[in-house]
């Protein structure tokens, strides 16, 4: 039986169960649940595809609460368990629905959404570190990007919403994938700091939008190079569920 532990984020507002070793709810699951639109109508049905143990489904969940239903798939049946697991103890289990399946599967019919995010494998094989045991289906990726827009985005309502977070090198094949299904394209990079260049960018675009692309002002994580144990106060404050990235 693989060991779970269980962990606050945002402040304590949302509790995690997940493996004790592995991938592990990161800064990346955080950056991500704080990016989805402000204000998410009543009505509305959200969706997080491979959504490991519901940490960011969760997190969003917390913020909308009236009439709002959320779904996280995911195929790994031990991540699905322990996102079971956290619906029931975050008590969202009748907002929050989780389903044992594979996200990519473009015949399954798991119907229409208004907001879709997702954060996806970094890396195909052979690229980076040899993640460890444990993190692989976590970082590498057994499809290609392009695979997660085009299934994504035929599974839109009309002016819904995707959104997505990636390593900074990879902006060029999202657009791609992109062009010609989703426009209004906003782009907010992460900086780990002023003096760097940005490694992750936050992605959003709308179903039926003309709008042009936009490169937004971005996030500092951290002061300095030498304060990578310190946040900046934007940052800390989103960290924590505070505060949200900013999109147009």
């Amino acid at each position: 039986m693989t060991e779970l532990t269980e962990d606050a984020i945002l402040g304590g507002r949302v509790r995690i169960r997940q493996p004790a070793r592995g991938y592990r709810v990161n800064v990346d699951t955080l950056l991500l649940a704080t990016s989805l639109p402000r204000v998410i109508a009543e009505g509305a049905r959200v969706v997080e595809p491979c959504c490991g143990v519901a940490a960011a489904l969760l997190a969003v969940a917390a913020r909308h609460e009236g009439g709002v239903t959320f779904v996280g798939i995911e195929r790994d049946a031990l991540f699905a368990d322990a996102a079971r697991q956290n619906v029931e103890i975050n008590a969202a289990a009748l907002r929050v629905q989780i389903i044992e399946g594979d996200a990519l599967d473009g015949a399954a019919d798991y119907g229409l959404f208004d907001h879709v995010f997702f954060n996806p494998p970094y890396d195909t094989p052979g690229e980076g570190r040899e993640p460890a045991e444990g993190k692989r289906a976590a970082y590498l990726a057994d499809r290609p990007l392009g695979d997660w827009i085009k299934v994504w985005s035929n599974r839109m309502r009309a002016q819904a919403t995707l959104t997505l977070i990636h390593r900074a090198h990879r902006l060029g094949e999202i657009l791609q994938a992109l062009e010609g299904r989703l426009g209004g394209v906003e782009v907010l990079p992460v900086y780990p700091n002023a003096n760097e260049n940005a490694r992750r960018v936050i992605v959003r675009a709308r179903k039926g939008s003309r709008a042009p692309t936009q490169i937004l002002r971005g996030l500092n994580l951290h002061p300095s190079e030498t304060s990578k144990d310190k946040y900046t106060p934007e940052a800390e404050a989103i960290l924590r569920g505070e505060a949200l990235l900013w999109f147009g």
